[in-house]
């Protein structure tokens, strides 16, 4: 009942900050992208390259030595990877995203809630390039998608919800406890394993399904994967699972992040 009562004001908070910050939290994700690719041959070209060199290692994997029935099995692996590489490279920069403007935080003041909330934009921005790789596959692979893949910017949007959520504590928890990189690591190649990218969810005992349904990652994926392949609108329990899992992230990511945020520059 309190969270219900509290959540309007934590969204709409979110929301005012983005937009009254609208230039500078462009170009921090500008900034992002720059120091990214920084020093690097093919500079943001690898946001193309990094999701088809792992399609092609997963690819081999199971269509040679675990032999896999998923139907289009190369769309359906390239959805996965793409909306998994969105949650993680938002949250992976986010990380870092204070403590690389430690510099600029101690001479000019700005909502602390920015580099995190760039760190998604930045995401954003990598995203739509790696949606190319995925049309160039369709059109190389005569795949014609359904028309319920105008549902996936929707299912994306939810993702970029949930990846701001976790982004605003990650950013602070980061600051004051240095070993929530290496944790977050970990988490990451878990998290890769646990959601369904290169395997179909029903494939799974049905007792690990009640756990991991969940999970907001797994219905997200879920639900790209049946938009863009199936023809399928999300079930009303996959988006049920989805939404609130991800209001309550959204909600106690970011009470925990205005706790800590207060001493942030002491922090640094």
């Amino acid at each position: 009942l309190i969270f219900t009562k509290i959540f309007p004001d934590i969204m709409k908070g979110i929301i005012h900050e983005m937009w009254g910050m609208r230039g500078i939290i462009f170009n921090f994700a500008i900034s992002d992208l720059k120091i990214r690719y920084r020093n690097s041959f093919l500079g943001v070209l690898w946001s193309l390259v990094e999701p088809l060199l792992l399609l092609g290692v997963l690819f081999f994997v199971f269509s040679t030595m675990f032999k896999t029935e998923t139907p289009n099995f190369p769309i359906y692996l390239l959805v996965g990877i793409i909306t998994w590489n969105f949650f993680k490279n938002g949250t992976t920069i986010a990380l870092s995203s204070l403590k690389n403007r430690s510099s600029i935080m101690t001479q000019i003041y700005f909502p602390r809630s920015v580099p995190g909330i760039s760190a998604g934009i930045t995401a954003s921005i990598m995203l739509l390039t790696e949606i190319m790789v995925l049309v160039f596959f369709m059109v190389w692979l005569e795949f014609i998608p359904p028309i319920t893949m105008l549902f996936l910017p929707l299912v994306l949007l939810l993702e970029f919800v949930l990846i701001i959520g976790i982004s605003l504590p990650l950013s602070v928890l980061n600051v004051k406890y240095k070993d929530i990189e290496f944790i977050w690591g970990i988490a990451l190649q878990a998290g890769f394993f646990l959601t369904p990218i290169f395997y179909q969810f029903e494939m799974l005992p049905e007792s690990i399904r009640q756990i991991l349904q969940f999970s907001p990652m797994v219905q997200i994926i879920t639900m790209a994967h049946h938009v863009t392949l199936y023809g399928q609108i999300p079930s009303f329990n996959s988006l049920l699972y989805a939404v609130v899992s991800t209001l309550m992230i959204v909600g106690i990511g970011y009470l925990i992040f205005r706790k800590l945020q207060l001493r942030i520059v002491e922090e640094i």
